[in-house]
């Protein structure tokens, strides 16, 4: 393991990169994601990449406008930090965009790729890639109460609606009926029956070239591309083609990959984030939540990937399963699982 850079408890409050002006904010991001993407999971990413733009995971308008619970809840350490909104009625979009923008959130991306069933009887998530004008009305109604950028995440196509053109007709027509310009694209249709939102993420097959095209006939507009990239010797191959990557799964099962991020797809004299410092500087966030009755292990189940391929990774994930969650846990638990893999260092 590289023992590099040392990681300070500093505030790092609005902390837009300062690569900014040669990179598009979101030249690389961690994919919003259901149950996973949450505030803790955010803080512990942020430890390990300043450079990264964090997304939440999908929060709907309902939830913000009518549900009893803080939904836009974060640390100020986590930015850059973009809001995942799941909804399709352009007031109630514009009404939420309001709200985040006045909560500090620095970007808001519209849902049209989520294919589960519970999405699509909202009216929201990838089936709207059917109703483009509807999603165009919906950006530009948000865009219209707002100062920050509102993105869209979506497909390359739904069902039987999977043509290059029909790609095209959905892209040109968000574009042509508000000022979006800044799309994240999954390589992958979604199927809005028959497969489970798990299924869509691994069957239908990715179609990478497809969104490199995209980029050549549409190339006024902020491209990324997303679905199954697993390092970042691939998001560098993405890179060539288009704006910016964004990985999902492989950066929270194995999230040391971020320690790496800033050096190499942003600044090659950055260094390495020691993922052993990344865990120690999670401790003073670990003692603040606690003490506000956050049980330990909805933290520690984000950090359970890091030491992955590492001497001592086993038992790591192992006390931490196996006591986080019992009556009373504190620090010492992460500090004696962090034991286990120092000693065999």
């Amino acid at each position: 393991m590289q023992q590099n850079k040392k990681i300070e408890n500093t505030d790092t409050t609005k902390n837009v990169s300062k690569k900014e002006a040669e990179f598009p904010l979101n030249r690389f991001s961690v994919a919003p994601m259901l149950d996973w993407t949450d505030r803790h999971c955010r803080y512990f990413h942020r430890l390990l990449s300043k450079e990264a733009l964090l997304y939440t995971e999908m929060v709907t308008t309902g939830a913000i406008i009518h549900g009893k619970g803080n939904y836009l809840a974060y640390s100020e350490e986590e930015h850059p930090l973009a809001l995942q909104l799941g909804g399709s009625e352009p007031q109630t979009l514009a009404q939420c965009a309001k709200i985040a923008q006045e909560r500090g959130y620095d970007e808001i991306n519209l849902n049209v790729g989520c294919p589960s069933d519970r999405v699509q009887n909202g009216r929201f998530g990838a089936c709207l890639m059917g109703e483009a004008k509807l999603v165009a009305d919906g950006v530009k109604a948000m865009q219209d109460v707002v100062d920050i950028p509102v993105t869209v995440k979506t497909r390359i196509g739904i069902d039987e609606q999977d043509s290059y053109e029909f790609l095209c007709d959905f892209i040109d027509t968000v574009v042509k009926n508000s000022d979006c310009d800044n799309f994240i694209i999954h390589a992958r249709k979604a199927w809005l029956s028959g497969l489970s939102p798990k299924e869509n993420r691994e069957i239908p097959p990715l179609d990478y070239p497809r969104v490199y095209q995209l980029k050549k006939d549409f190339p006024q507009l902020t491209l990324s591309i997303n679905g199954g990239i697993k390092s970042l010797e691939e998001a560098k191959q993405h890179l060539q083609y288009v704006d910016g990557v964004m990985i999902g799964r492989e950066a929270y099962q194995n999230p040391s990959i971020l320690a790496h991020v800033d050096r190499e797809l942003f600044n090659e004299a950055a260094s390495v984030v020691n993922t052993i410092d990344a865990i120690k500087a999670l401790y003073p966030y670990i003692e603040r939540e606690l003490s506000k009755g956050t049980y330990l292990g909805h933290i520690t189940r984000h950090i359970l990937g890091i030491f992955q391929g590492i001497p001592g990774a086993r038992q790591w994930r192992r006390h931490l399963s196996e006591n986080a969650h019992k009556t009373g846990a504190d620090i010492m638990v992460v500090e004696k699982a962090l034991e286990m893999v120092t000693e065999r260092m």
